[in-house]
C-alpha cells in the first residue's frame, strides 16, 4: 500500500489500528471506483452536426441501445416538439448551457428551435431571419425554400452557424452565427455569400447538405435545383468563425457539379471532402471540376481528385457520382486503410485512398451495389465483429449494407438488404462501439416509422411501433440523431423524441476518424482568393439591399482554360434529388 509503512507490531492495540488503516483505504478505493464508473452517464453529450461526426458516419455509441431495449422503443407523448416549417436538416443536440439539453431543429420556413431535449417546449426560437425563397430557380423541389442543410455548432464558442436563403430580387444565401444558448445573432454575421464571393449567385444556387466546421472555418456546399437551369456550379464556400471578412470560395470551372447529397461536407479533421455531380461538357473538354470525389485543404484550397474513366459519359447522362455524399470508412488491416466511399446514380459504389485520390483513374474498389437509382441520401459506416459495413437507401426503399473486406486492395461484399420502404439516410447505433449494431431508417415518403435491423444480418429488430409511433411530415434525405437513450427525428411542424425503456444511458461520444491526411501537394490553380465580406445588416429584411459592387474575378479553376461552348440540353425529365 503506497504509503503506508508496515512494521510486525506485537499488542492488539496497534494491530487494530493497523486494521483500521487498511477498512478505510478499501472503503475509500471503493468510492472512487464507483465514482470513475459514474463519471461517463454524466458527462456532457453533444450532437454538433450532420450524422455525429466529421466523416459523416451516423455512428452513435449509447449503451442504452441493446437490442432488447431497441425492440421497445416508443415515441414519448410527452415531448411536445412543435415547430413551425417543412424539415429537411436532421436536428441537433447540445449540452452545457444554462437552461438545460437544447434540441435544435431548422426550418424551410427560415425559423430556427432550440427546444427542451426533455419536455420538447422552446427554450428560444428565432422567427426573423428572412422571408425563405417561394421557390426555387426550376421551380425546384424544394418549396419554400430557407434552411436546408443540417447546422453545425462549435461547442468552443457556443456558436451555431447555417446558412438561409431569404426572398428578394434577387434572392441571397446568408451563412449566419447565432449564439447556441439565446439564439441571437453573433457580432459581424451574417455572411451575403453573393457578396463575399465573386461570381456566387443565388438565384441559382441551393444548398442541401450539412455544414462543416473544421479548424475554425465552416464550409458550406452548394448545388443547382431540380431541373438543372440557370449557370450554376458545385460550390464549396469557407468562412471563418473568427472573422467572418475572411471567407474564400470554390467552384466547379464547368457548369454544373452541384454537391447534392445530404451529408454535405465530410472532414477527416484536416482536409475536407466533396462529391460533385455532372457537369455540361462537349466530347473535346478535359475534366473540368465533375463527376468527382475532391479534397480541399484549409479554406477551401484544391488539393487533388478522383474521377472515373467513363466521367464524361456519365455527364451525357446526367448520372451524377456526387448525388450522395461523401463517407469516410477506415478499415484496420486493408491496404489502402483509410478509404472515402461514393455512390453513384450508376448504382456503383467506389472506395477512393482518401490520401492519394489519384485523378481520372480506376478506383481502388467499385461494385455494383444496388437495383436502383442512388441519390439525395448519406450513407452510414460502422464497425462490427465481423468487420466494417456501409449501409444506404436506395431510390425503390430498399436498405442495403455491404462489408468491405480487410484485404489489399480492399473489396465489397453483399451482407445483407431488406426492402424497407422510404428514402431516409440510415443511422447507427452501437452499445459500445462495436457489439450490437443496430441500423437504423425512417419511412419517409413511405410508412413515416421508424425501423430497425441487426448491423450483421438485417434481422429486424424494430418494425414501426403502434399507433403512437407514426410520424406525418416526414421528408426525403433525412435523417435520426441519437442522444441519452433517445431517437430524435425532424418533420414537418415537429420534432419528434423516441426513448428506450433504461435508466441512464451512456453518453453519446464524438468518433472521429484517424485518418492521416497527405502532405499537401501544392497546386499553381488553387482556388480563390479571400473576399472580404461588405457589412449586412444582422436580420436582413425580406428582401435584402442590394450587394455593393464588387470587381468580377474568374471562379477558382483547376486548369487556367476558356469555358467549353455548352452543348444544347434537353429538357431535363424530373429529377427527384
Amino acid at each position: 500500500m503506497t504509503g503506508l509503512q508496515s512494521t510486525v507490531l506485537e499488542g492488539s492495540a496497534v494491530f487494530a489500528a493497523h486494521f483500521m488503516k487498511r477498512l478505510i483505504f478499501s472503503a475509500s478505493l471503493i468510492i472512487i471506483l464507483l465514482w470513475t464508473a459514474v463519471l461517463p452517464a454524466n458527462a456532457q453529450v453533444n450532437v454538433t452536426q450532420e450524422h455525429n461526426n466529421p466523416s459523416r458516419d451516423g455512428l452513435y455509441i449509447d449503451a442504452a441501445f441493446t437490442p432488447a431495449n431497441a425492440a421497445n422503443l416508443t415515441r414519448d407523448l410527452n415531448f411536445d416538439g412543435t415547430i413551425v416549417g417543412n424539415v429537411y436538416a436532421q436536428p441537433l443536440y447540445i449540452e452545457g448551457g444554462p437552461n438545460g439539453p437544447m434540441v435544435i431543429a431548422v426550418t424551410e420556413s427560415n425559423n430556427v428551435y432550440a427546444l427542451h431535449a426533455d419536455t420538447g417546449l422552446p427554450i428560444w426560437s428565432r422567427t426573423d431571419i428572412g422571408t425563405p425563397a417561394p421557390q426555387g430557380a426550376c421551380p425546384g423541389n424544394i418549396i419554400p425554400v430557407g434552411i436546408t442543410g443540417t447546422p453545425v455548432v462549435d461547442l468552443a464558442s457556443r456558436s451555431l452557424f447555417f446558412d438561409a436563403l431569404i426572398d428578394g430580387n434577387p434572392d441571397k444565401h446568408f451563412i449566419y452565427s447565432l449564439n447556441v444558448d439565446t439564439g441571437a445573432t453573433n457580432p459581424n454575421w451574417p455572411v451575403n455569400v453573393d457578396a463575399a464571393v465573386p461570381n456566387f449567385s443565388s438565384a441559382v444556387q441551393e444548398e442541401r447538405g450539412g455544414l462543416a466546421l473544421v479548424n475554425g472555418i465552416v464550409y458550406v456546399a452548394y448545388s443547382g435545383y431540380n431541373g438543372d437551369c440557370g449557370n450554376y456550379h458545385g460550390w464549396v464556400v469557407g468562412v471563418d468563425i473568427n472573422d467572418p471578412t475572411q471567407v474564400i470560395g470554390w467552384a466547379t470551372d464547368a457548369e454544373g457539379g452541384g454537391i447534392w447529397g445530404h451529408g454535405g461536407v465530410a472532414s477527416d479533421g484536416t482536409n475536407i471532402f466533396v462529391v460533385t455531380g455532372n457537369t455540361f461538357t462537349t466530347p473535346q473538354s478535359p475534366w473540368s471540376g465533375g463527376e468527382a470525389i475532391i479534397r480541399f485543404q484549409a479554406g477551401p484550397v484544391f488539393n487533388s481528385f478522383w474521377a472515373p474513366l467513363n466521367w464524361q459519359s456519365l455527364d451525357g447522362s446526367d448520372t451524377d457520382l456526387g448525388g450522395c455524399s461523401a463517407t469516410l470508412i477506415d478499415v484496420l488491416g486493408a491496404t489502402p486503410s483509410q478509404l472515402v466511399l461514393a455512390l453513384g446514380k450508376d448504382t456503383n459504389a467506389y472506395l477512393l485512398n482518401r490520401n492519394s485520390l489519384g485523378g481520372v483513374s480506376p478506383p481502388v474498389a467499385v461494385m455494383d451495389v444496388s437495383s436502383s437509382t442512388l441519390r439525395g441520401t448519406s450513407s452510414a459506416a460502422y464497425p462490427t465483429g465481423e468487420g466494417t459495413h456501409f449501409a444506404f437507401h436506395n431510390e425503390s426503399g430498399e436498405l442495403r449494407a455491404y462489408i468491405i473486406n480487410a484485404t489489399n486492395p480492399p473489396t465489397m461484399a453483399l451482407a445483407w438488404n431488406v426492402n424497407d420502404g422510404g428514402r431516409s439516410s440510415p443511422w447507427v447505433t452501437t452499445t459500445d462501439g462495436t457489439n450490437n449494431a443496430i441500423v437504423w431508417v425512417a419511412g419517409v415518403e413511405g410508412d413515416q416509422r421508424l425501423h430497425a435491423y441487426n448491423g450483421d444480418t438485417g434481422v429486424t429488430i424494430f418494425a414501426g411501433g403502434g399507433a403512437n409511433e407514426q410520424m406525418s411530415g416526414t421528408r426525403q434525405w433525412n435523417t435520426g440523431m441519437v442522444a441519452r437513450g433517445r431517437i430524435y427525428f425532424g418533420a414537418d411542424n415537429k420534432v419528434y423524441a423516441f426513448t428506450v425503456p433504461t435508466g441512464t444511458p451512456t453518453p453519446t461520444p464524438t468518433v472521429t476518424p484517424t485518418a492521416t491526411p497527405a502532405t499537401p501537394t501544392p497546386t499553381p490553380t488553387a482556388t480563390g482568393t479571400p473576399s472580404p465580406t461588405p457589412p449586412v445588416s444582422p436580420t436582413p429584411t425580406a428582401t435584402p439591399s442590394p450587394s455593393p459592387s464588387v470587381t468580377p474575378t474568374p471562379p477558382p479553376r483547376v486548369t487556367p482554360r476558356p469555358h467549353p461552348t455548352r452543348r444544347p440540353r434537353p429538357t431535363p425529365p424530373p429529377r427527384p434529388q
